[in-house]
């Protein structure tokens, strides 16, 4: 099974990246977009081939290693 882990900031959380992305799209005439965020998509192969394994492998992933709980949320998708 693959998990397809997307990390965002949570709110609140300063976005320099998403703030320049938005001046950039600006300078290029895409007015109207605001409140830019940037975040990452991380794909993962496991080797379960339960779902409900899978998701707990993902999670346990995303507390200890890729995502920081303090500045940033996380959402799992497991793909067949």
């Amino acid at each position: 099974m693959k998990a397809k882990i997307t990390i965002t900031l949570k709110n609140g959380v300063l976005d320099p990246q998403g703030k320049a992305i938005e001046g950039s799209l600006a300078g290029l005439g895409f007015e109207g977009a605001s409140n830019v965020r940037q975040g990452k998509v991380i794909e993962v192969q496991l080797a379960e081939s339960d779902e409900a394994a899978a998701r707990a492998k993902a999670e346990d992933m995303c507390r200890k290693l890729l995502a920081n709980p303090v500045m940033e949320n996380y959402a799992i998708e497991i793909l067949a």
